[in-house]
């Protein structure tokens, strides 16, 4: 674990989602949800719900409010752009690089030709302001080696790597940069939007739900948190850090990203989602390249179950209360009905405990609980419509009551995710929902050919969390 101070200047504001309780001493949230304690003169010093580093004391509780998830920074230094290094790995995609190329204004760009048909040229023109360098695979080695071959090359502090099929935003590289002022932080992503966002219904609906947006909320990229990778196509990243840890994975075609935001993390690392940056993203809109990049990337799971085992890519991650109860109240019977009540009772007195030194604990214990749930039951039915669709499937066969069960979940899950993105994408709630679930359907198609291939069910294997 590294232990590099906040320097001076530094801020960091508690999450609007996060409740205080005991004048400010007992702060709940973060992701994974934790209770924390502070001590009267921390609780003292974060105030409004803001704090500045302004010596070692306001240091070492800035980072602790950062590590818990309950505080967001809000750096005041920037290092300089000029500091900064593009590197694009590229392959057979001339109109994307200069159209990229164009984008970018004044930087120093490393283009990694990984054995395009053609060999890059990078045309003069006034539409392109930046000192380019082109370094060619004479065969296609993959992404992972084409940005590490950028890496190597490389000689400033940071490195951006852009795909060929992005254009960044105004603004985007200042936005992720004051992170980096935080000597603990290796790497910080942008939020990943649509290019393409009306050409037709598909476009609009990865508008809303790509795989590559992981939405509005910032958040430490943790392996068991929100966030838990970023993806590859657009990143900002200490060029030592990586060199340390080796780079990308070159034997992974998918779920590089994910294995790099892992290895950084043990590593003692911080990672960040800023989705205040934004770089545009050339999204599949036709349906046949779309389904198949779906049921690409959950292929991806089983070769990190082999990489990091330990339930790290579990499809599903509930309490055994939890998936208790919703078995019980499913049964919809009398005896069900009373077990499920029982079962919450028991895991409210449990963690009416955690909240014994607060006001009205069993409120505060209930209010949790029913958040709990109702979360659980929500990955759930993601997990039925998604990971384990072709188990759904096969239980509907044979059962009335599970076929009723599924659809149903199936509908409501849909719906309710049509109406946490309603105003995003413009699409109307039918054709949202058959687009969400042949998304599920592609993506858990991937996760199990990949356990299929990989001769393991790692990636399958639902795992229930500690606390």
């Amino acid at each position: 674990m590294r232990h590099d101070r906040l320097p001076d200047g530094f801020g960091v504001r508690i999450d609007p989602r996060v409740r205080a309780y005991s004048g400010g001493r007992i702060l709940i949230g973060g992701s994974p949800a934790r209770l924390l304690r502070l001590a009267p003169e921390a609780a003292e010093m974060i105030g409004d719900g803001y704090l500045e580093v302004t010596d070692p004391k306001s240091a070492v509780v800035a980072r602790r409010l950062l590590d818990s998830g309950v505080a967001n920074p809000r750096p005041r230094l920037l290092p300089s752009p000029d500091d900064v290094t593009v590197i694009v790995p590229l392959h057979n995609n001339a109109e994307g690089l200069a159209r990229l190329l164009a984008a970018l204004r004044g930087h120093n760009v490393i283009v990694v030709d990984d054995g395009s048909d053609q060999p890059v040229r990078i045309p003069e023109s006034r539409g392109t302001r930046c000192r380019v360098t082109v370094l060619r695979h004479d065969r296609r080695q993959g992404p992972s080696a084409a940005r590490n071959a950028g890496l190597r090359a490389a000689t400033t502090e940071f490195v951006a790597f852009l795909d060929s099929d992005v254009v960044p935003r105004s603004g985007w590289l200042e936005v992720m940069l004051g992170h980096l002022s935080d000597p603990e932080v290796a790497l910080v992503a942008p939020r990943i939007v649509a290019l393409d966002s009306e050409s037709n219904a598909l476009a609009r609906y990865e508008h809303t739900r790509s795989s590559l947006d992981l939405g509005r909320r910032e958040a430490a990229v943790q392996s068991r948190g929100l966030v838990s990778y970023v993806p590859s196509a657009a990143l900002l990243v200490r060029r030592q850090a990586l060199l340390a840890e080796g780079g990308f994975d070159e034997t992974m075609r998918v779920a590089e990203d994910v294995d790099l935001c892992w290895r950084l993390e043990r590593a003692g690392w911080r990672l960040r989602y800023e989705p205040a940056a934004h770089v545009a993203h050339d999204h599949r809109v036709s349906f046949p390249s779309w389904f198949g990049r779906k049921m690409f990337y959950g292929t991806g799971a089983a070769p990190l179950g082999e990489r990091h085992g330990n339930g790290m890519v579990s499809p599903l991650s509930v309490p055994s209360w939890t998936v208790l109860a919703a078995v019980l109240f499913g049964t919809m019977s009398k005896w069900g009905l009373l077990g499920g009540i029982v079962t919450l009772a028991t895991a409210l007195a449990r963690l009416r405990r955690v909240f014994t030194a607060l006001d009205n604990p069993t409120r505060i214990a209930a209010i949790y609980l029913a958040r709990g749930f109702f979360a659980g039951l929500w990955r759930l039915a993601s997990a039925m419509c998604r990971h384990y669709w072709p188990v759904t499937v096969l239980a509907m066969l044979v059962s009335r009551r599970i076929r009723r069960i599924a659809v149903t979940m199936a509908v409501a899950d849909g719906l309710a995710d049509w109406f946490t993105h309603r105003d995003a994408g413009g699409l109307d709630p039918f054709r949202y929902l058959a687009y969400k679930r042949l998304d599920d359907i592609a993506y858990g198609t991937g996760l199990w050919l990949g356990a299929y291939r990989a001769r393991s069910v790692e990636a399958l294997k639902p795992t229930a969390p500690s606390r």
